[in-house]
């Protein structure tokens, strides 16, 4: 039986369904396209469609989901492999819920398949409440995360998409939430190219089908209709196909926070003109004014018309389900003991060991532990924002509890608040440490402190954080545990730096969780008892304190992430521990010099004198010649996390091009500089800080640049 419209016929090339379905369409339909709830049309058989869908780290805001850990903690793990199988086991439960609620006649908000993830911006700033949904402060790192996580949200099959990832914000957002939808951010071009535009070019070079526009203005244009930005760098440029969305209420903050345009109308025609195809919220509406105006043609809008058909396409939208791969996906997939097992699997991989002086990993004999602090038994604290939900959110203090012996008494007392000041009065907590062998105090943040404008309920900054220091009252808290516990370990949450000197100093062990889902605890758990090697990075540098940040406002990267500040952290980005003692041999390289067209080949070893097996992120870093203008400090250029056996020595090898060498000049072009650069293989990124906090002293060369 034919189709009844040709654009219906599966067995016809895209572009001919595309242009055979917008032939049809009349210009109120062909803008109601462009907004992210789409009618139906009946009379063509096209069904309702709501773009907005939340996949940050795990399906979002549609019930029931395996939650996994929040991206800052995905990133901690510097696993491309365990980033995609995270994002493809996302899309599976995807796939499932849509097509749940497809056979019961819904297709509402969040139950489609386009994803507005990941949110690839960088986490410049540890005040910025957002930074929790980023993969860290660096480029690279960011890249090739943002990248895997693509590559498993959207599949490999030649014809489909399993569903549409999104590279959010574009470009140059990163706080502070209260100003995102006024400010202006002008980056130096150095600054733009170097550190703000990489990941997304690594993301449309991976093939992400869209492209979310950022509220603020970038170099003096909103970015949902910069020509700049959308046009001469993203399609011009890059190369973009896919399409490019508002953020939600962006278009509006044109003329009412910007003040680039004066209406409705004349907002939505310059974000059509200049490439933004569709619209998180109504100011599309006002393209029928736009036209009647002569602001916008109905061709213009065709353009952004056949960019969003195409993606529906790739989906199977228009496709009989037996087609579609990934249709029959029952239900039943959803929060399933496979899929929780890699949520355990993550979270435990993100954990970042940032002291231990023997404590850990708690020994099979030991006769009572206490359990202590406001995030330790905390359902916000597994979840971090932009969550599913889970039946079974197994809380740090569940978690130890499950594990520990049943010889080992397990006692709980929450401690002490989470900001507020604690009321004045006997305080149990301090004598029941005094009773236990090891006391574990789970401090730090929870959602409520940081997070998205209008998502948080204590920050006193629309989400952002005006300090990065553990708030006060749990630093007096743990001042005074520390006078009773026997043996100490913090357990830190939140998904950002707590500049905590005083934790590092009290404590026998100290980790960082961030917010580690619904497997959490045990995670966690499985850590402190032994059962696997913590294995976490840092993905952003741990300040000493706030005084040492430059101004929030500020987007030049001078003074920021390890990249160029000059003031030592309390923690160096790349750093963390593992229950191994390892170490690096030297560094060879397979020429001495590097042309512009040649690859050089690093080699090292990394030895392992345990008799435990772990897993290592062997980080490559360059150093610039010192004399090159506003010169990073250092730059992560590769990556590979592997495993060590116990008492075994293994070899790491890094095939470096000469682009990996090249430099960012003043105008933001990509230069190749002879010189004298410097090679760093180790542990954590370069200086004298990890080594003295217990990391592997790092393998060092240096090759010439010709």
């Amino acid at each position: 039986m034919s189709a009844p419209f040709p654009f219906l016929d599966s067995a016809l090339p895209l572009p001919a369904r595309v242009d055979d379905l917008v032939a049809r369409l009349t210009l109120p339909e062909k803008i109601n396209q462009l907004l992210h709830e789409n009618n139906a049309v009946p009379r063509l058989g096209v069904p309702a469609y709501n773009w907005w869908n939340e996949a940050c780290h795990g399906v979002g805001r549609n019930g029931r989901a395996t939650v996994f850990p929040q991206v800052i903690g995905l990133g901690a793990t510097w696993n491309r492999a365990l980033v995609q199988r995270v994002a493809d086991t996302i899309a599976d439960e995807a796939r499932a819920k849509h097509h749940t609620a497809l056979a019961a006649g819904r297709h509402g908000q969040y139950q489609g398949l386009t994803f507005w993830t990941p949110n690839i911006n960088i986490f410049r700033d540890p005040r910025w409440g957002r930074g929790q949904e980023t993969f860290g402060e660096d480029p690279f790192l960011t890249g090739e995360l943002g990248s895997a996580m693509v590559r498993g949200l959207q599949g490999n099959d030649p014809r489909y998409l399993k569903t549409a990832a999104c590279a959010k914000h574009y470009a140059v957002h990163s706080g502070p939430e209260q100003e995102r939808h006024g400010f202006d951010a002008c980056p130096t071009p150095k600054d733009l190219h170097e550190t703000y535009l990489p990941a997304f070019e690594k993301l449309v070079a991976t093939g992400v089908e869209a492209v979310m526009g950022a509220y603020n203005r970038t170099l003096g244009e909103p970015c949902c209709g910069s020509k700049f930005l959308l046009g001469d760098v993203l399609r011009t440029r890059w190369g973009f196909q896919g399409h490019v969305v508002s953020d939600c209420g962006a278009i509006d903050d044109f003329h009412r926070h910007h003040h680039v345009t004066t209406d409705a109308a004349s907002s939505a025609a310059l974000a059509v003109k200049n490439g933004c195809d569709l619209n998180c919220g109504c100011t599309y509406n006002d393209l029928v004014v736009a036209v009647q105006q002569g602001l916008v043609t109905e061709a213009e809008i065709e353009v952004s018309v056949r960019r969003l058909l195409a993606t529906k396409f790739k989906l199977g939208l228009f496709d009989p389900p037996a087609q579609v791969p990934w249709s029959g996906l029952s239900s039943a997939v959803v929060d399933c003991e496979k899929h929780r097992a890699l949520a355990r699997e993550a979270a435990a991989e993100s954990i970042v060991l940032l002291k231990n002086n023997g404590v850990l990993p708690l020994r099979a004999d030991h006769e009572s532990l206490l359990v202590t602090g406001p995030t330790a038994a905390s359902v916000p604290a597994l979840l971090g924002n932009y969550y599913g939900f889970s039946p079974k959110l197994v809380t740090l203090a569940e978690g130890i509890l499950e594990r520990a012996p049943e010889s080992c008494r397990v006692v709980y007392r929450m401690g002490c608040p989470l900001s507020s000041p604690m009321a004045p009065g006997v305080n149990y907590t301090f004598g029941t440490a005094a009773e236990n062998e090891i006391t574990i105090a789970v401090l730090g943040l929870d959602p409520s402190l940081e997070g998205e404008e209008g998502d948080t309920v204590a920050s006193p900054s629309g989400g952002d954080r005006d300090v990065i220091e553990l708030p006060a009252v749990q630093l007096d808290f743990l001042v005074e545990l520390r006078k009773h516990a026997r043996k100490l370990i913090v357990v830190l949450t939140g998904g950002s730096s707590i500049a905590a000197p005083e934790v590092h100093e009290l404590a026998d062990a100290v980790l960082h969780v961030w917010y580690p889902g619904c497997e959490g605890g045990r995670a966690l758990a499985s850590v402190l008892f032994g059962d696997t090697s913590p294995s976490g990075k840092l993905p952003l540098t741990v300040p000493r304190r706030t005084a040492d940040l430059p101004p929030f406002r500020d987007y030049a990267m001078r003074g920021r992430t390890y990249r160029f500040a000059t003031v030592a952290p309390l923690y160096p980005f790349g750093f963390g521990l593992s229950y191994a003692r390892l170490s690096y041999g030297p560094l060879t390289l397979s020429a001495p010099t590097l042309a512009s067209h040649e690859t050089v080949v690093a080699e090292t070893t990394v030895s392992n004198a345990s008799d435990r097996a772990v897993s290592e992120t062997v980080q490559c870093y360059l150093t610039p010649p010192l004399d090159w203008p506003e010169a990073p400090l250092a730059t992560l250029i590769g990556f590979q996390k592997l495993s060590v056996p116990a008492r075994t020595t293994v070899a790491v090898r890094f095939t470096l091009p000469a682009a990996s060498f090249a430099q960012i000049d003043a105008a933001g072009r990509s230069v190749h500089v002879p010189g004298a650069y410097g090679l760093v293989v180790g542990s954590a990124s370069p200086g004298d800080l990890a080594p003295a906090l217990g990391a592997p002293s790092p393998a060092v060369t240096t090759i010439r640049l010709r």
